[in-house]
């Protein structure tokens, strides 16, 4: 009996170390069908709008304005980390004061394709251990492609293509500057926020990220 539970150890500790790179490097090549997100928002009946385009197909606006709006160092990291926000965080959590967090394009793109919503210690560590995989086998486009086809952009919506026509009745290709820096800017509360409807918030926000966009310059390069 315990030799058998040692097997059953062994094999899920095998399965644990080897499938989540085996899912990443499966996922470089082809589009995640699901994610947990998206299946518990299904759940809470949001229902599930998706429609996965083509990195090539979605208006390089948009991807500026997510860089611009959520990770400015994103084509510079290394291992999917912001390591100087991440020392600033520590600083602060010593100091006493509440860390303000230092999450990546390429930390929401692990634990959206993996995990499930909060902030509780253990889901932060599994992230932590997935971000470097998916930074290391998939390149900085691919990052693009998948989080722009998978993150929430309303109740429901998921993708920049499923968002461009729920809000703006056009394909993610012909999204204008402005209407990706909405788009950008909802991110953090797509739930509450509207990229068609948007309130006083959201337009002064996204005037912020359209000129952002417009300075950051050679950090934008990873997009073209």
């Amino acid at each position: 009996m315990r030799g058998r539970w040692r097997g059953w150890i062994r094999r899920a500790a095998l399965l644990l170390l080897l499938g989540p790179p085996l899912l990443i490097l499966l996922f470089r090549f082809v589009p995640p069908p699901v994610t947990p997100l998206m299946l518990l928002r299904a759940a809470q009946g949001y229902g599930l709008t998706r429609d996965w385009v083509a990195y090539d197909r979605i208006a390089p606006a948009l991807p500026q304005a997510i860089i611009a709006s959520e990770d400015n160092t994103f084509c510079r990291q290394a291992l999917g980390f912001d390591f100087p926000a991440l020392r600033g965080q520590v600083a602060a959590a010593l100091a006493g004061e509440r860390p303000r967090g230092a999450s990546t394009l390429t930390m929401q793109v692990a634990k959206n394709l993996f995990l499930w919503p909060g902030r509780d210690p253990l889901r932060k560590l599994l992230e932590a251990w997935l971000t470097p995989q998916v930074a290391l086998l998939w390149p900085k486009r691919r990052v693009l492609e998948v989080y722009l086809n998978i993150v929430e952009f309303g109740p429901g919506i998921y993708g920049a293509e499923a968002a461009s026509q729920a809000f703006f009745h056009r394909p993610a290709a012909r999204l204008t500057e402005a209407q990706a820096a909405r788009l950008a800017v909802v991110l953090p509360n797509p739930r509450e926020w509207s990229a068609g409807e948007p309130g006083p918030y959201v337009r002064e926000r996204a005037a912020l990220i359209r000129r952002r966009m417009n300075q950051l310059g050679p950090l934008l390069d990873c997009t073209e």
